[in-house]
């Protein structure tokens, strides 16, 4: 068993809902808002360089407060979805932010249509040349920006309209009982049941997870439409030509890019997953794998249980191994209970490390079983948190990364420690499974978030035209995700409403391609590392590394990358990334 997994402690923030800093933060930044829009709404236009770049900076100001009390609420919530104090104090913080935000939109506005050579003109100025990387940023929204009016209608009715149909969805999920030997567990309970070693214990929990989902499927149906057709109206307003448009903008990565990476991940399904579960169906002693046996222990697999502190040492001896200094600030999450890795009723499922604002520092959340995936997950987050700790120095507005460069940063660091596990392993045996696990990974995160990226593509596609039913959308569901698993695994009814459970789906639609683009950029970035260390040039590539994590929302991903000399625009670069998976499996075909 697991010992001692951590509960957070948020006084580094709050002491509690009712503290009266926080109640003075957010009326201070209320009040802030309004006194910024007095006198300066309507006139940046106007404005010298270092007037908007003051501006500016008391708008990020604003934003860093209202953060830390947005940050704090999410926290809490995250942390015990069915508490109704905590829900409510949750809508109240989002309602309050929506309003905040919705006052301070004039300076997104109106310097997103600045005239190109005046901005040129502005940057002459020091101190506005300093905000170039958000000027940027913000200014590539302009094509799809709407009149004032509606932006600010947009904000103010997001805690009332999509918002609360996400709150709807976490309480929803938060709640649900699975029925399982004669008593009831949560998600992440049955979920960890997918597991074991045990096949009868993975039917039933498959089942199980099966059932409750089909039970709820109308309302988890109405929710995904829901969400669907929002951003289908929001985004015909604002003239996105296709549904992931606005998502790849969100992440300042170009439509040909993400559509070269889907591509190519479809293109290799026989290859890669199709190929690998055939291999483990053998190794199981049958001819196809039942869905919920996909992530099953191998045979020989001794289903290691690792406590908390294992854990801890396998990723903290991971960073030493590659940065002394990326250790140190990974060993402050643990040694400051900046992390809640103790499952409980009422959590969220899932993981996640949140970057709260520059002046405090991230929070990690994760469910620890004691898992050899739960300690990748472990080294996934804490990748996030010390990317996150690094790029705080950029402030808040230029510290957030975009999602394909964040998803980097944290798959990376789930190499780190793989390796670590795998050059610690006594045996060949032990190697295989471990070997056999990461392939397993890096499907999952590969293969299978193209797969939900493509079940994504076809569901709003079609809700354009209508509202689906639960039976449509599982329809759409079933053939995606056969496409991606391939004939060596058996799905049949009970597979049909597994969409429900997938929080991307309705927390950040399109979401789920940045794993895979993250994951493929790694085994590149990975490959350019091994070089550098048959080269004895490793101490160069880390400072490369460091800095791309340090540069947080400062560069794009082809100028990070282009520094490694990598171009994401060349077919050449997304076949790299998934050779080194067909490599492996070729690699598990030869132990045979």
């Amino acid at each position: 068993m697991p010992d001692s997994s951590p509960i957070w402690n948020l006084n580094d923030l709050y002491v509690g809902m009712d503290d009266s800093a926080l109640a003075a933060d957010l009326a201070a930044a209320r009040q802030d808002a309004v006194t910024l829009a007095a006198n300066w709404q309507g006139k940046l236009a106007t404005a010298t360089g270092a007037e908007l770049a003051l501006v500016i900076a008391e708008y990020e100001r604003i934003f860093e407060s209202l953060g830390k009390v947005h940050s704090h609420a999410q926290l809490l919530f995250a942390a015990n979805t069915i508490d109704a104090a905590i829900a409510k104090h949750h809508q109240s913080v989002r309602e309050a932010g929506a309003e905040i935000n919705a006052t301070l939109l004039f300076v997104e506005l109106e310097t997103a249509v600045m005239d190109d050579s005046h901005v040129t003109d502005l940057m002459k100025t020091p101190e506005c040349a300093y905000w170039k990387p958000w000027l940027r940023r913000v200014r590539a929204m302009a094509p799809h920006q709407l009149s004032a009016d509606m932006e600010r209608m947009l904000a103010e009715r997001a805690p009332a309209g999509r918002g609360a149909w996400v709150r709807l969805f976490d309480e929803t999920a938060a709640a649900l009982k699975f029925a399982f030997q004669g008593a009831e567990v949560n998600e992440a309970e049955i979920l960890d049941k997918l597991s074991s070693p045990d096949a009868g214990i993975r039917k039933e929990a498959g089942l199980s997870l099966s059932a409750t989902l089909k039970a709820n499927d109308r309302l988890l149906s109405l929710i995904l439409n829901t969400i669907a057709k929002d951003k289908e109206v929001e985004d015909r307003w604002r003239g996105f030509a296709r549904p992931v448009a606005s998502r790849n903008l969100a992440n300042d990565v170009d439509d040909e890019v993400v559509d070269a990476l889907v591509s190519a991940v479809n293109s290799r399904n026989a290859d890669l997953s199709h190929r690998y579960y055939a291999m483990k169906a053998g190794w199981m002693g049958v001819d196809r794998l039942d869905w919920w046996d996909r992530n099953a222990p191998l045979p020989g697999d001794d289903d290691r249980q690792f406590s908390w502190s294992e854990a801890e040492q396998i990723v903290l001896d991971a960073f030493t191994g590659f940065d002394p200094e990326m250790a140190a600030t990974a060993k402050l999450f643990f040694e400051r209970s900046w992390i809640d890795a103790a499952p409980r009723p009422g959590k969220s499922s899932g993981a996640f490390s949140h970057p709260v604002t520059p002046s405090a520092h991230p929070f990690i959340l994760m469910n620890f079983a004691g898992k050899s995936r739960d300690v990748m997950t472990l080294a996934h987050e804490m990748g996030h948190g010390v990317h996150q700790c690094l790029a705080a120095a950029n402030g808040y507005l230029m510290s957030d990364t975009p999602l394909t460069l964040a998803e980097t940063a944290s798959v990376f660091a789930e190499m780190l420690a793989f390796r670590q596990l795998v050059d610690s392993a006594e045996d060949a045996d032990t190697r295989r499974v471990l070997l056999a696990g990461k392939v397993e990974d890096m499907l999952n995160t590969v293969v299978r978030q193209i797969a939900f990226h493509n079940f994504e593509t076809v569901f709003h596609g079609s809700r354009e035209s209508g509202e689906l039913t639960a039976e449509e959308i599982s329809d759409v569901w079933m053939e995606t995700q056969r496409a991606a698993l391939g004939p060596a695994v058996r799905i049949g009814d009970d597979y049909r409403p597994v969409w429900g459970y997938i929080p991307h789906f309705v927390h950040t639609p399109f979401y789920v391609y940045a794993y895979a683009f993250g994951d493929c950029l790694v085994n590149a970035l990975w490959q350019s590392y091994q070089n550098a260390n048959v080269a004895g040039m490793s101490g160069d590539f880390v400072t490369k590394y460091k800095n791309l994590l340090c540069a947080g929302g400062t560069e794009r991903y082809d100028v990070a990358l282009a520094k490694f000399g990598l171009d994401a625009r060349q077919p050449a670069f997304w076949s790299q990334g998934l050779d080194m998976i067909s490599g492996m499996i070729d690699e598990l075909e030869g132990l045979d």
